[in-house]
């Protein structure tokens, strides 16, 4: 059990609280240990360095780590005391990737099946030289894809809902499937509408 909660996904902020990336719980404890982040309490955005961290009594339904002096609350969000940048990353063009950018939703018809009732699909065919890439790739319903068949789009008369590009990252493109509903203090709305998979 304790591996697993290590293993949960911790949202990083820089010092001017813009999330820059995901962590994991042990990654974010040790960075708090070397006094490199402190622990931020979502509910009153109060800060904690390890030593008050510790001292502190989990709720009853708090996840915690359980060691063999203590119980240790898991910390949901943290703040790095030094870093006040905001990094440069690309978001790996992927299956799992297009379904979080076109949340879930079929970009023809705009219904919403479940992720087993959409497939990728080329907005100009492979057949034609469609290349599989961020601007040619979009969430279709299974019905919406048979409909389209090997036409473009516009051969279709089937437009899209909107034009597909690379979408900019943010920490729920971060390789974690776990939404944690504290992060939508931090993570503005725009990134918080996007669904993460199961």
């Amino acid at each position: 059990m304790t591996g697993s909660v290590l293993q949960r996904p911790t949202l990083v902020l820089n010092r001017s609280w813009q999330p820059v990336a995901v962590s994991t719980v042990a990654r974010a404890l040790v960075k708090v240990w070397n006094e490199s982040a402190r622990i931020v309490d979502p509910g009153t955005f109060q800060q904690y360095t390890w030593e008050d961290w510790t001292q502190l009594q989990p709720d009853e339904d708090d996840v915690v780590i359980h060691t063999q002096w203590l119980q240790l609350k898991v910390p949901e969000v943290i703040t790095l005391t030094r870093y006040d940048r905001m990094p440069v990353k690309i978001v790996a063009f992927s299956r799992r990737n297009v379904f979080k950018r076109d949340s879930f939703t079929c970009q023809y018809c705009g219904c919403r099946p479940g992720s087993e009732e959409l497939t990728i699909d080329h907005v100009i065919p492979r057949s034609r030289g469609g290349v599989s890439s961020w601007a040619n790739c979009v969430l279709a319903c299974i019905d919406c894809n048979s409909r389209k068949a090997n036409r473009t789009p516009e051969q279709a008369g089937m437009p899209l809902r909107k034009t597909p590009t690379r979408p900019m990252w943010n920490p729920l493109y971060a390789p974690h499937g776990v939404r944690i509903q504290s992060w939508s203090k931090f993570v503005s709305e725009a990134y918080w509408n996007v669904e993460l998979e199961d």
